[in-house]
């Protein structure tokens, strides 16, 4: 067993999962089962299942769904006529797609309006970018950061513009985004990187462990992008590294000979699954912070569901004459809890 255990600072949930966990969890508070969900409401296992046993039903096609019954979509994003279809066919629809992803989706409006031809980085069949590349597929050339710009060809006389996905490496985004620029001198990028704060915070917290640590551990579940992202950063930084859902996928062979253990986790990744893991490794000494940077970033819940759950309120209020104008209610306090707290309602 590993002497010393390190924790990546930051790691594990960010503020755009934080946000979709909460207001599905509110969702499963307020409705009867079952609530339907278009896509996993976020990439990991451990948190999907949760939300299963409280009576989350996921789908991938919103025909399924009956009418009638409550709507949410997942933070990654979806396609505006999934967005039309859910608010047609749903008697509440709560859109839970992260801030940073809508970003993207209104730069890619932008920039196809304008008759730009867009290189969209990211990788094919992920949530994200099947969302994002619906704004416009027209103008929208998906790109893997792996096969770069071989297969991209824009007509001669076409502005380009490059976006991304926002859970991509760095170093992927880097390479594609530099050869670009030698190609089109006058190409257009987002003033503000697309790629997530809290994916590059994870990043540069991985790098940082490489440094003292040489196996790191990363915690989350097969599809979730940034998950891998952060294995391939640590293997980059010289680490041995293996992705992990909890303790259970541990291989004893990799512990030998590495006396200090490395330990970050994806960005949907909660907080239990990472002290389960450092239980597993029973280290001699006590887990010890790695701190890069604080994060402080909070995103508030979706706007149609604050509505939902004022209008509620004051519905139940007036009705036993108990309203109090002025007074905070949930929505007004939403800042004093968090996706580990939602969590623990549905038992994990």
């Amino acid at each position: 067993m590993p002497t010393r255990v390190l924790l990546a600072e930051p790691r594990g949930f960010c503020a755009g999962v934080e946000m979709a966990i909460k207001a599905l969890t509110w969702m499963v508070r307020v409705f009867e089962p079952p609530v339907y969900c278009y896509h996993e409401i976020v990439h990991n296992a451990a948190v999907v299942s949760a939300f299963e046993r409280a009576g989350v039903v996921f789908v991938d096609d919103i025909a399924t769904v009956p009418e009638g019954r409550p709507i949410m979509l997942s933070a990654h994003g979806s396609a505006p006529e999934v967005v039309a279809s859910a608010a047609q066919r749903a008697a509440v629809m709560v859109d839970a797609v992260c801030p940073l992803v809508t970003k993207v989706h209104h730069e890619v409006k932008r920039m196809a309006a304008s008759g730009h031809e867009i290189i969209y980085v990211g990788h094919a069949g992920h949530d994200e970018a099947v969302g994002t590349v619906a704004e416009a597929p027209d103008a929208v050339t998906l790109v893997d950061p792996e096969e770069g710009l071989d297969h991209f060809s824009p007509a001669a006389d076409a502005p380009v513009a490059l976006l991304a996905q926002t859970t991509l490496g760095l170093y992927e985004w880097e390479g594609v985004l530099e050869t670009a620029r030698d190609r089109y001198p006058e190409l257009w990028t987002a003033r503000r990187s697309d790629l997530c704060y809290a994916t590059t915070n994870r990043q540069a917290a991985v790098e940082r462990l490489a440094d003292r640590a040489s196996l790191i551990l990363v915690v989350g579940s097969r599809n979730s992008s940034n998950t891998q992202a952060l294995v391939r950063v640590a293997a980059n930084a010289g680490a041995e590294a293996h992705r992990i859902d909890g303790p259970d996928d541990i291989d004893p062979a990799w512990l030998e000979g590495h006396d200090v253990v490395g330990i970050t986790s994806g960005a949907s990744a909660p907080d239990q699954s990472v002290k389960a893991v450092v239980d597993a490794l029973g280290p001699v000494e006590d887990p010890e912070p790695l701190r890069v940077i604080d994060e402080g970033e909070y995103f508030p819940l979706p706007p149609s569901l604050r509505t939902f759950v004022r209008t509620l309120q004051a519905l139940v209020e007036g009705a036993y004459g108990c309203r109090h104008p002025g007074r905070e209610g949930p929505m007004e306090l939403d800042r004093d809890w968090g996706a580990t707290e939602a969590l623990a309602l549905l038992g994990v």
